[in-house]
């Protein structure tokens, strides 16, 4: 690889991958919203800002001046409540198709999608069990037009789901974060039953994951990028606590939540066998990092608000 677009490029993901590329010498064409949002990577060598919502994306290959060998889109809209909005979701599927048409028309040799294991989530309501998310319902819809426009236009086409991707620079509220800044704060935890398996992913392996699904990726396959260590989520957010306030209580059966993830339609290994890659990142080392640096930014909010 040596040139590639980056879509949501100021985003938690995004932006990480695309420091991976630029640490690697790849040639980086960011695309968000906002100068704000890529303002990380300003001034960086080989990195060329492009702001563009889904919009104007038709209008990309007159931005880019170069043969580029993989398009990542991350760019995405509808977060928290809104991923069981349809209105919403049904933009995001439009953007996609924006987005791999531009693609196309710039002459990519790859397009790698950001599916996402909410394709596969169910729950159990009235009488039956079956899919259940309104955002998995998007990015599934997204990922069959993304492949049809990939295969219509000449391009290799690889999708990557992940999911609970936590770390170093991500500054939202999504439940990861928001369990570990309680547990930094020595507060108890409300949580499900906790039975159904889970995964939750350090960042730096998953960009790693993404670079070798650009790299090395098989076209037409959809690879999953995470730990490989499924497991009960009582049992992640135990060990979490431990490391994070081992004097905090976990309440499990708090909540009700009978949505889940179906993981026997997904194959977790099968970018080891396609690609080689496989996550190395300490599982009790990355929490740490992680909780240091959601300590050092809660102390620098602190001391900007004084």
């Amino acid at each position: 690889m040596r040139t590639a677009i980056v879509t949501g490029a100021g985003g938690f993901i995004g932006g990480a991958l695309t420091e991976l590329l630029l640490d690697k010498g790849i040639i980086v064409y960011g695309v968000d919203i906002s100068e704000k949002l890529l303002a990380r990577h300003a001034g960086k060598a080989g990195f060329h800002p492009i702001i563009a919502d889904f919009s104007k994306y038709a209008r990309l290959h007159e931005l880019v001046n170069d043969d580029i060998d993989v398009f990542y889109h991350f760019a995405w809209k509808g977060y928290g409540k809104d991923t069981q909005n349809f209105d919403v979701q049904i933009n995001n599927v439009i953007g996609t198709e924006k987005a791999c048409e531009a693609a196309g028309i710039i002459r990519c040799r790859k397009f790698v999608f950001a599916c996402s294991s909410y394709e596969y989530q169910k729950s159990y309501l009235n009488g039956k069990t079956g899919l259940c998310s309104v955002y998995g319902a998007a990015k599934a819809a997204s990922r069959s037009f993304a492949e049809v426009v990939s295969h219509r236009m000449g391009m290799q086409f690889c999708g990557a789901a992940f999911t609970n991707v936590f770390g170093i620079g991500d500054r939202s509220s999504r439940s990861t974060n928001t369990i570990i800044r309680k547990l930094l704060r020595g507060k108890d935890i409300n949580a499900t039953k906790g039975d159904d398996l889970y995964d939750w992913s350090y960042i730096d392996d998953v960009v790693g994951g993404l670079y070798a699904v650009g790299e090395k990726g098989i076209d037409g396959k959809e690879y999953y990028v995470g730990s490989n260590r499924l497991r009960p989520f009582k049992d992640i957010i135990t060990e979490v606590r431990d490391i994070v306030s081992p004097g905090s209580e976990i309440h499990f059966g708090t909540f009700e939540d009978n949505a889940y993830v179906d993981y026997t339609n997904i194959d977790v290994y099968q970018l080891y066998r396609d690609t080689g890659y496989y996550p190395l990142s300490d599982f009790k080392e990355s929490i740490i990092k992680t909780a240091k640096w959601l300590q050092d930014k809660e102390t620098d909010k602190y001391l900007a608000d004084y």
